[in-house]
Formats: structure tokens, C-alpha cells, sequence
């Protein structure tokens, strides 16, 4: 098999590999997965480029669970089940896949242990809340009649621990009664009448008071319990419209509408860009034995050069930082070309423009994906984006005088990552190609 076959063979094996929601999930649950890197959008028209949407990717989970974040808090609410069920239908996961991921963006997250103590709640399984709900209410209400009884008659007659236990007694009987599946209810009532009489006799050997708990009775009010939490989920599911209760169905229908509502208005300002970007290599030791005005025009001209071939291959620059540019454009192709252009005519600025005696060399990295543009018509509105960034990583992989091209931008180069080179880098699970025209050495 000659190079060319094999470039070929490694480009077509590389080049349309997602990696789904699906896979991730079955990763999750014990099976395994190559190590194929992210999704690369299928080939288009070069005239057209379009962002791929399905099978729905890890970041594109992510994304909908911080659209679902936004639509709870804007109603004052939390990531609760009904918004990962949505998440789940609308993205296609399965939902112990949300829930790890919502775990997983909660431990990513800075927050206050209260605050993050009920983020880790809102991952757990409905029907565990359910019991986690009534083993805490059955524990502070034993707690605060304990206290009570400690305290006296003082505290008795002010009716403040009273309340209290009051306030705790009814949110636990309102968690076992909107319960969904009368089995969970009758569960969850028994742990909270039996979890009540237990941490009631504990509570009262701590608290040294004259009360008996027999052992036996511990039984017979967890059966009491279980019944009652039956029969109350019975009545309230019945009752549930009389009593202005939501069904949980069409709740969470209403947050997958409005998730996808929300998407669609996002993905209208969402198009596919390719980006370029370009440094020097070297830069500070250069400017360190050098002449101030001469490292000033000399970086003035390289930036000059650098702009005039981005706009002459249809690009715009995005940004600048220190001696690094990265530009933008509507199509790897572009990207591309002005990339060899900018490694090929670097050659005359060094001749002709650069003052400071040591030659110019360059690293480009070139990276293509879907990004939001909050103004259609501004593309340096996209201040944050992945694509930007795997794009400078390419950059620094790249070899000095090279161009490396991720592979999910030279799929719609007409001969794909073959056409660009044999030599190949592994980049943040991205595969990509090096194009290089010829050795060149680093300044030293």
C-alpha cells in the first residue's frame, strides 16, 4: 500500500466518527468505546456548510442542560426532574445520563455548600428524593418535639418548636402525597412514621428524657405509615386538578416546548465558521536583543500582512492578542488558502519589511465548528466559543512554518485531510493534518 493509499485509508477512517450521547450513556453503563474523538460534521457543498445537529453530542447535552438551567431560574425554580426528563426526551439521552451530567457540571461549579447540597439532591433519582425527603422530616420533627420536651414548659407554651415540627410534619406528608407511583408513597410513608418513632427514641436516650419507645411499636408504625402514604397518593393523583396540582406529564412537556423554543432561537443566530489562527514562534526572545522601533514596525507590518491576506481569501479578523491573530471564515477552503499564503509570503515580509534581523516563522491552526453569533453581521460578538480555542491548540501542536487543520475542517477540503498532508497530531481528542511547505528552523 503506497503513502497516498494510507492517507487516504487514515482519512476516511477518521473523518465522520460522532461521538453520540448514546455511546457516552453505554460508556457510562459499563461498555467501552474506541477512542475516535469527537463528532466532524458530514461532507457539504463547499458552497454551503452547514452545522450537523444529530445525533445529539456531549456539549450539545450540556448546552440544553444550561438552557433547562435558565428556563427554572427565570421562574425562580431549580434543575428538578421534570427539566431532566425534558433535557432527556430532548436530546435524545437517556436520563441516568443527564443526571450524571448535571452531577458532573455541579462538581465543575464553585457554589456554597447549601447551594451545592441541593444540586447534588436534584441529581439523585425521583423516587430516592422521595425517601431522602422523609427520612430528614422524620428526623427534624423527632428532633424538635425532643427538644421541646428537654426545654419545658417555657419553650411548650411559646409554640415556636411546635410550629416548626408542625411546618416539618406537613412537607413530609406533602412528599409522600404527590408522589407518582403509590408504591413509592407507601415507602416513603413508612420511613417517615417509622423513621419518626426511631429517631424519636434515639432523640430521647440522648436527650436523657422520661419517655419509652418499645421496640415492638416500630413495626406497626411503619405499616401504618405505608398504608396511609397509599392511600393519600390514591386521593391526591384522583384530586390532583381540583387541588391545583400540576400534572407531571404535561409540565414536563411544557419545559421540553419551551427548551426547544429556546433552541430554535439560538441555533437562528448559529452558523458554521472556520477559524484561523496564527502566532509567531518566538516572538520574545526576538523582541529582547531588538531595537524598540524596529520590533514596533516590523510586528506592524506582519499584522498588516496578516489582515490584507485574510480579507483577500473572503476572512475577517476576530481578534488579536500580543502577537497571536485569529481570524474567521465562512469556509475551511478559505481558511485554508490563506493560511499556505500567509507561511508562503511571510518569506517576502521577512526580506523586505522585517527591521529586526531575525526572520518571522509562524505556526497556523485551523479549526472548524458551530458557534452562536449574538450579531449575524459581527462576528467578533463571539467572544467565547470551543471552536476558537481548539483552534489555537492546533496552533501551538503545529510544527514551526507548518498549518495544522483539524479534521472536522479539512473533510470539506475537496481531497479531505489527504490533499493536506501524510503527517498527523492528536489535538484535545481531535484529530488533525500538518501541511508544510518546507523545513524551517526556529530563531534561536
Amino acid at each position: 500500500m503506497d503513502s497516498q493509499t494510507r492517507a487516504e485509508a487514515q482519512t476516511e477512517e477518521s473523518a465522520v466518527n460522532p461521538q453520540t450521547v448514546d455511546e457516552r450513556a453505554r460508556a457510562y453503563s459499563g461498555g467501552s468505546l474506541d477512542e475516535t474523538g469527537r463528532g466532524i460534521p458530514a461532507a457539504v457543498s463547499p458552497t454551503q456548510v452547514q452545522p450537523a445537529y444529530e445525533p445529539m453530542t456531549e456539549d450539545g447535552v450540556e448546552s440544553m442542560i444550561a438552557l433547562a438551567e435558565r428556563l427554572r431560574a427565570s421562574s425562580g425554580g431549580a434543575l428538578d426532574e421534570s427539566a431532566i426528563q425534558a433535557v432527556a426526551e430532548a436530546t435524545g439521552a437517556p436520563v441516568d445520563y443527564v443526571r450524571l451530567a448535571v452531577k458532573l457540571r455541579v462538581d465543575r461549579q464553585p457554589r456554597n455548600p447549601l447551594a451545592s447540597a441541593m444540586a447534588q439532591y436534584h441529581t439523585l433519582e425521583p423516587n430516592v428524593r422521595r425517601y431522602v425527603i422523609s427520612g430528614v422530616a422524620a428526623t427534624g420533627v423527632a428532633l424538635l418535639m425532643g427538644l421541646e420536651a428537654k426545654l419545658g414548659t417555657r419553650v411548650t407554651e411559646s409554640g415556636v418548636v411546635g410550629m416548626f415540627a408542625i411546618v416539618g410534619l406537613t412537607l413530609g406528608t406533602y412528599n409522600v402525597a404527590v408522589s407518582r407511583d403509590s408504591k413509592v408513597a407507601a415507602v416513603a410513608g413508612a420511613i417517615l412514621s417509622g423513621g419518626w418513632y426511631a429517631s424519636r427514641a434515639i432523640f430521647s436516650f440522648i436527650l436523657n428524657l422520661k419517655e419509652h419507645y418499645p421496640s415492638f411499636l416500630l413495626v406497626p408504625y411503619i405499616l401504618v405509615g405505608a398504608l396511609a402514604g397509599f392511600v393519600l397518593q390514591k386521593l391526591v393523583t384522583q384530586n390532583r386538578q381540583k387541588l391545583g396540582l400540576k400534572d407531571p406529564a404535561k409540565e414536563r412537556q411544557e419545559m421540553l416546548t419551551q427548551l426547544v423554543q429556546l433552541q430554535d432561537r439560538l441555533r437562528s443566530g448559529e452558523k458554521s465558521i472556520t477559524f484561523l489562527s496564527v502566532d509567531i514562534v518566538g516572538s520574545t526572545r526576538m523582541k529582547e536583543n531588538s531595537d524598540p522601533l524596529s520590533v514596533e514596525f516590523t510586528f506592524n507590518e506582519y499584522h498588516q500582512f496578516v489582515d490584507r491576506v485574510t480579507r483577500r481569501y473572503g476572512g475577517r479578523v476576530h481578534s488579536t492578542a500580543g502577537d497571536g491573530v485569529t481570524a474567521a471564515f465562512d469556509h475551511p477552503q478559505q481558511a485554508f488558502a490563506a493560511a499556505k499564503n500567509i507561511q508562503t509570503g511571510i518569506l517576502e515580509v521577512n526580506t523586505f519589511r522585517n527591521k529586526i534581523g531575525v526572520p518571522i516563522v509562524l505556526r497556523c491552526g485551523i479549526h472548524t465548528g458551530a458557534v452562536v453569533t449574538p450579531d449575524a453581521d459581527d462576528i467578533k460578538s463571539v467572544n467565547f466559543s470551543h471552536v476558537i480555542d481548539l483552534a489555537a491548540h492546533m496552533q501551538k501542536a503545529c510544527p514551526p512554518g507548518g498549518v495544522a487543520i483539524s479534521d472536522a475542517a479539512a473533510v470539506h477540503l475537496p481531497n479531505g485531510a489527504a490533499g493536506v498532508g501524510t503527517e498527523r497530531v492528536k489535538v484535545d481528542d481531535f484529530l488533525a493534518t500538518i501541511w508544510s511547505p518546507r523545513q524551517i528552523s526556529v530563531p534561536s
